[in-house]
């Protein structure tokens, strides 16, 4: 398989995604806590299937102590909820979608935005869309009649506010959609909005509020980062750990002694290596992110994670 790709001079997708979960970014680690909650979760209804538990009341129980209740007598007992929904899933196509969209717009995101600055807008985009979630049920009367019973769960609201802030960031970068072909992504994370506020109406309205209400905290989020304000920087900057490699005692050989740099050598060199980003930057604009050469994609994976 390997050498089909290397014959077609393409990268072998199953290799990167092996890389990509080898990966100590924030981004695999979101995915990977999500898949296995569902995990569990699905163990749990399968242990009580099998001992002739009622597997909805499992689910039941599942959700009435992590899933977010739209309740104020509820939430004050379990706070925790608010952090806890956005990782639970109990439905295989929920947590699939999901995870693709995580993979799809993480990936861009982290091209442009450090790893501290995703993990931030997962957690706060999921705050706000919960506490949204909340606040609506609790003010508008015609849901007055379902608070007891509503919950909101799922990771569709920090999803949307990495969409929403990646496509605000990077409003002219485009990607390939069926049926429509390349689409800028700012267009579909507006689309989105727009068909989340019409959908409320017609079904999973507290999913819906959600999803506006990440959607909103990602929009702001680039709005103030634009000037100055980086609301990540409440959390620890995130450092990638490096395997320690053993050190091995050679000796000393001779070599002609070289001047160190100078500053104006070294920012001649920072300038070289800021073009090239720029050139691979204008080229993602004009032709998509799919345009771009192995080694480009290199150099800006590279330069991403020095962030």
């Amino acid at each position: 398989m390997n050498q089909f790709y290397q014959q077609q001079g393409r990268p072998n997708p199953l290799e990167d995604l092996k890389k990509f979960f080898r990966g100590s970014s924030i981004l695999p680690r979101l995915i990977i806590i999500n898949i296995g909650i569902w995990v569990l979760v699905q163990i749990a209804f399968a242990i009580g299937w099998a001992f002739n538990y009622s597997v909805p009341l499992i689910e039941h129980t599942i959700l009435e102590y992590f899933a977010l209740p739209a309740s104020l007598d509820l939430l004050i007992y379990r706070p925790w909820t608010l952090l806890s929904y956005m990782f639970l899933h109990t439905s295989f196509l929920h947590i699939l979608f999901n995870m693709l969209w995580l993979y799809w717009f993480g990936k861009i995101f982290t091209q442009y935005l450090s790893q501290r600055q995703l993990l931030t807008t997962y957690l706060l985009g999921g705050l706000v869309g919960g506490i949204l979630f909340v606040f609506t049920y609790n003010i508008f009367p015609v849901f007055s009649d379902i608070i007891p019973q509503a919950r909101a769960l799922g990771a569709s609201a920090s999803v949307m506010a990495i969409v929403a802030a990646i496509s605000l960031y990077m409003p002219n970068y485009t990607i390939s959609l069926i049926l429509f072909g390349r689409v800028k992504i700012f267009y579909l994370a507006l689309a989105l909005f727009i068909l989340d506020f019409f959908m409320i109406r017609h079904g999973n309205a507290g999913g819906h509020i959600a999803h506006i209400g990440g959607a909103v905290y990602g929009f702001l989020y680039i709005h103030y980062l634009r000037r100055g304000r980086d609301f990540s920087k409440i959390f620890p900057k995130i450092k990638r750990k490096e395997k320690r490699r053993p050190t091995i005692k050679r000796k000393p050989k001779k070599t002609n002694a070289k001047r160190p740099s100078s500053d104006e050598d070294f920012n001649k060199d920072r300038a070289v290596k800021q073009k090239k980003i720029d050139d691979i930057l204008d080229k993602i604009s004009r032709s998509g992110y799919d345009s771009l050469t192995k080694d480009e994609k290199e150099l800006l994976f590279n330069q991403s994670n020095k962030k």
